[in-house]
């Protein structure tokens, strides 16, 4: 037996490994064979004649490699019309050719001449970019690759500081899309002092020209680019009062001065941060961002300034009702040790923004609605007040999610009243006539009849599937579901 399962496995023919033979083969072949094999498919491959093309011009030295290089650029960004994503991966494979020849520049001897041919290439793909659907960032990487590049190439080759710093400042400020970094910092190292010294003096030229921004001025790009330089200059130099003088040059929102108060709380200028702060809710005392109002609350508390804290907590519920304005004012309140008095107030609010919102009438709206209870159960939820979160789910209309969320809360202890609520969310699940929901839907019908077995009410369960297909006849895609739930025995 051994003898002959020897046999049948050495009488299989092995599986042959194509490129182990046409190495075999290449192996045997004398140089002037290969070259021929080689120049025929680049004749029939564009990306391999171009690659060797390059390879044998940079081989060769002198004017013509820079021209080659040009030349590969220009014919892997020109673009005729949009193009559009599924385009554009081609667009991105011939780019990514000559972006892997150029990084074989990335030499002593040819840094230099990287430098210029990957500034051109920037400009090149940036300028095409505005032609390109790069949904799928393809594109955009490659253009991060040339910058990575870029800087290498310059860190090797240390071109004329002056020079660099003018052409930095001027991609850092002009590119259409600013995928790549041309700030001084990143490139610090390859600018040295005589080169970032240039670089601030065209910043700071540059942005005595920019006037306070205004809350009705539209975005400049202009300005954007010449702020983050300014900024970035201060960050590196670490001057807080000079941070602070470019920050201030756009008060247009309430958020820029919260920014600015918490550069003054790193710097450990609490005081200064507080001021900053009370500058932005006085300059926006009604569309004041809220992220301003909780850093103040926090100063408040730290400061005993207890009623100004909570009175700011106040105002933020007030202005919008919901469980996460519920929170803060909660934890302000509970670090008082008021929140007794403060829930009831709270509660108080919530029932007063149900019964307005049901009692208000619009054009769309002509007559009252329906209340909807959804945020006194949100917060009853999180409070776990079952009793409290069941009334609600009984005074009026609420969020299925929530109703949802509830049951499974009561399933354990009040199973009935987790059927209630399942079976009340149903329906209105089925009617979204969508196979997704259909499947929810079963899912729950399922609970349903966990719940119903366990309480060996099986004959009920069964009437009730019967219901659902009759109610839900039409819904042919959801009654092949709800046949698989079964009938039980």
């Amino acid at each position: 037996m051994q003898k002959e399962s020897e046999g049948a496995v050495s009488g299989k023919k092995k599986r042959r490994d194509q490129w182990s033979d046409i190495q075999d083969y290449l192996n045997t072949q004398t140089p002037e064979v290969l070259i021929e094999l080689l120049l025929d498919t680049a004749k029939r491959d564009d990306r391999l004649h171009q690659s060797l093309l390059l390879k044998a011009q940079r081989v060769a030295g002198g004017t013509d490699v820079v021209k080659a290089f040009r030349r590969a650029i220009d014919q892997a960004t020109r673009i005729k019309g949009f193009i559009d994503w599924r385009e554009s991966r081609s667009f991105a494979a011939n780019l990514d050719q000559v972006v892997e020849s150029l990084a074989e520049l990335l030499t002593p001897d040819s840094a230099a001449m990287l430098v210029g041919l990957a500034e051109y290439a920037i400009e090149r793909v940036e300028n095409a970019m505005e032609q390109i659907d790069d949904s799928n960032g393809e594109v955009g990487g490659i253009v991060q690759a040339l910058g990575d590049l870029h800087l290498s190439a310059c860190e090797l080759a240390k071109p004329e500081p002056k020079a660099l710093a003018e052409r930095l400042f001027r991609f850092e400020t002009t590119s259409p899309f600013g995928i790549c970094s041309f700030n001084a910092m990143t490139y610090h190292d390859a600018l040295g002092e005589e080169g970032l010294r240039r670089y601030r003096e065209l910043a700071e030229a540059e942005w005595a020209k920019i006037k306070p921004r205004q809350s009705s001025d539209a975005y400049d790009s202009h300005r954007f680019h010449i702020t983050s330089i300014m900024e970035s200059l201060a960050k590196a130099s670490g001057d807080v009062e000079e941070l602070v003088a470019i920050k201030s040059r756009d008060l247009s929102l309430p958020y820029h001065y919260l920014a600015i108060a918490e550069i003054w709380v790193k710097a450990g200028q609490d005081d200064k941060a507080l001021d900053w702060a009370e500058r932005g809710l006085q300059a926006f005392p009604k569309a004041t961002d809220n992220r301003l109002r909780d850093f103040l609350v926090a100063a408040y508390l730290q400061r005993k300034r207890n009623d100004e804290a909570l009175q700011l907590t106040w105002v933020q519920f007030e202005e919008r009702a919901s469980l996460e304005q519920y929170k803060k004012l909660h934890a302000v309140a509970e670090q008082l040790g008021v929140w007794p008095e403060q829930r009831e107030r709270a509660l108080a609010r919530v029932a007063e923004v149900i019964a307005n919102q049901a009692a208000l009438t619009t054009h769309w709206k002509p007559k009252p609605s329906i209340p909807d209870y959804s945020l006194r159960l949100e917060i009853a939820l999180w409070e776990n007040d079952l009793d409290a979160a069941w009334t609600a789910a009984h005074a009026g209309q609420c969020n299925q999610g929530l109703l949802l969320a509830l049951a499974g809360k009561l399933e354990p202890t009040h199973p009935n009243d987790a059927l209630i609520l399942y079976k009340r969310t149903i329906p209105s699940i089925v009617d979204q006539t969508n196979n997704a929901a259909y499947a929810d839907a079963v899912k729950l019908i399922r609970k349903v009849g966990g719940i119903m077995n366990a309480q060996k009410r099986n004959r009920e369960f069964g009437d009730y599937l019967a219901e659902l297909r009759v109610r839900f006849k039409p819904k042919r895609n959801f009654i092949k579901l709800l046949d698989g739930v079964g009938n039980p025995t």
